[in-house]
């Protein structure tokens, strides 16, 4: 499994509580905190639901 960098870009008012806690889960937060995670299904499920708030890298 190779390994996703994933950084906040947007805020998250106004959001639906659903997608900040997916953020949290990611261990994000703040705009510009960045993390990095193994790839993974559920990873992919995560990403797709806050795709609009992060950018993804590798």
């Amino acid at each position: 499994m190779s390994a996703v960098a994933i950084k906040q870009i947007r805020s998250s008012n106004g959001t639906d509580p659903k997608q900040k806690a997916t953020l949290r889960a990611l261990g994000l937060g703040r705009i510009g905190k960045a993390v990095e995670r193994k790839d993974s299904p559920q990873l992919q499920g995560q990403l797709r639901v806050v795709s609009h708030l992060v950018e993804v890298k590798g």
